[in-house]
């Protein structure tokens, strides 16, 4: 087993002992008891939090677009969503609301979740996320028009520099017949509703 301090070459270091190396250069003892799995660990929950690199949103929606005679707004709303932002690898979290107005072909109802899980399950920025899923639909399923918020808290506002713990993030993409003003008034006032006015 390396000593503590015993320096780790860049060019043959596995991601565990490169996180081995940043708990020694943030003044801790990988060795005490706390730790000594702590970088198999952290290799584990990063592969799954970023396990959207290995997906692919064309797969997750190609086997669940159906034909349909319907062209009502369709509405996915209160995703739970969980992303690292790329900037200082601390998570952000909250929800999505995605709409789209059809145009022969409706997608499955949980396809639109797990696409949403495809591109936050990355290194992100909230505005390409919100973006990546509104076009990974319009692709797909070429929809009259589609229209995505996301509202999200950011761990790196809360946890470090400004520290406002109750500002939250909107971000949205409005694609199509969403930019026409009354579509995207008519999907703003239905994600605001709350169930029990349903």
């Amino acid at each position: 087993m390396r000593g503590s301090f015993e320096p780790v070459s860049l060019v043959s270091a596995s991601l565990q002992d490169l996180v081995r190396e940043t708990l020694i250069r943030i003044g801790e003892n990988p060795d005490r008891d706390g730790l000594v799995d702590t970088p198999e660990r952290l290799e584990h929950s990063l592969q799954y939090l970023t396990k959207g690199y290995g997906e692919d949103a064309k797969d997750i929606l190609l086997d669940a677009m159906f034909d349909v005679a319907y062209d009502e707004m369709v509405i996915i709303k209160d995703i739970e969503v969980f992303s690292l932002c790329e900037h200082h690898v601390l998570p952000f979290f909250r929800k999505a609301h995605v709409a789209y107005v059809p145009r022969g072909k409706v997608i499955g109802l949980s396809k639109v979740p797990r696409l949403v899980d495809v591109f936050a399950r990355r290194l992100q920025v909230q505005e390409r996320l919100t973006t990546q899923i509104a076009e990974a639909i319009l692709d797909a399923i070429n929809p009259l028009g589609v229209g995505v918020v996301i509202e999200a808290r950011h761990l790196c506002m809360m946890m470090r520099g400004v520290e406002k713990q109750h500002s939250s993030t909107i971000t949205s993409s409005m694609l199509g017949a969403f930019r026409q003003k009354e579509t995207r008034e008519e999907f703003l006032a239905l994600i605001r509703r709350r169930d029990s006015s349903l």
